[in-house]
């Protein structure tokens, strides 16, 4: 059992919202769902096993950006995927980030993001760090394109 369980609370759209995610991700789960009555109530699931749990409750809890969900996407097609799928309902956000149909904030970064960005040559990480401030997806060829502007 994992130490630290990512435990997102919803108004009323706990199982939408798993069914959501899995439904997104190949490598998810639903490890169980609790009822009351015909109601979900909370439970749990896995992403590529992570566990996350989800309730139920109410109108009062809200989700904020200041957490997020970081993906590490290894391609641009993951990227792709996983941005236009996830910010479907919701909305799409600069530098990666987007906002699901429930309200959650999502981070699609490829590790070469933070390889790039943290060059020991100030002005490639630089033009990296202008070229991201341009996205909302990120385009990995495009952050490519400014890291090697001066190598042509």
């Amino acid at each position: 059992m994992q130490k630290i369980t990512t435990f997102l609370t919803f108004n009323d759209q706990a199982e939408e919202a798993v069914n959501f995610y899995i439904s997104i991700f190949k490598n998810s789960k639903i490890e169980n769902l609790m009822r009351v009555g015909e109601t979900v109530f909370g439970g749990t699931f896995q992403i590529d096993g992570q566990q996350f749990m989800v309730l139920n409750g109410g109108p009062h809890f809200t989700f904020a950006q200041g957490i997020s969900l970081f993906v590490n996407a290894e391609t641009q097609a993951e990227i792709d995927d996983l941005y236009e799928k996830l910010s479907n309902g919701g909305s799409k956000e600069p530098c990666g980030w987007l906002k699901d149909k429930f309200g959650v904030s999502w981070q699609i970064i490829p590790p070469i993001l933070g390889e790039l960005l943290g060059d020991k040559d100030p002005v490639k990480s630089q033009r990296v760090m202008q070229a991201m401030l341009q996205m909302h997806k990120i385009d990995i060829k495009k952050l490519r394109q400014a890291y090697e502007l001066d190598a042509k």
